[in-house]
């Protein structure tokens, strides 16, 4: 059964992505965390850090180690887990794969169209707030602390978040070096 449900799962969420993996955080998060509670949210973090560490697409990794853990977690063999990786994995990209072929087809044909161009000009702003949504949810206590149970936990997140941002917004330091740079002093602090 929960091979049935990771599969309709994460065909949703492939099928009503739009805007990349970071606008698919926010629904994995919902379903996995919120809806079934296959992971916890402190356990949900921790993915999305490792499949922003690791090569490929964060949608992609993340659906990937949330397969994994989500069968683990229901007491299932590691073998099986990596079959949950796997359906996991290819279930979040099947129906994206089909619409690009099909919309990539279409493009080529109607690209002058005013129409497909009004879609586009109304889906930018819908990608945005999805990515904002995937933002302000790892903003949560698990994360940046609480302003009142772990004062200083929160005040050393702001202030890294704080030099992250105006250091890759305003000075143009390049987005590798700032997650190297918060990395060191994550481990100098704590």
């Amino acid at each position: 059964m929960l091979f049935l449900q990771l599969f309709i799962v994460f065909t949703k969420i492939g099928a009503f992505n739009f805007g990349g993996g970071y606008a698919m955080l926010s629904l994995i998060h919902n379903e996995v965390v919120e809806k079934n509670g296959w992971l916890t949210s402190a356990e949900f973090t921790d993915i999305v850090a490792i499949s922003q560490s690791t090569p490929g697409p964060i949608g992609i990794n993340c659906a990937t180690y949330t397969g994994y853990t989500a069968v683990l977690n229901e007491g299932y063999p590691e073998w099986m887990a990596v079959l949950g990786a796997v359906l996991a994995s290819v279930s979040v990209l099947w129906v994206p794969f089909l619409l690009m072929l099909t919309i990539s087809k279409l493009l080529l044909k109607y690209s002058k169209n005013q129409t497909i161009g009004n879609i586009f000009s109304v889906l930018r702003p819908a990608i945005v707030g999805f990515i904002a949504a995937a933002a302000i949810l790892l903003m949560s206590a698990d994360n940046f602390g609480s302003p009142s149970n772990q004062t200083f936990q929160f005040a050393v997140s702001i202030i890294l978040f704080l030099f992250s941002f105006i250091g890759t917004r305003l000075f143009k330091v390049h987005p590798i070096l700032m997650i190297l740079l918060a990395g060191l002093a994550g481990l100098i602090i704590y």
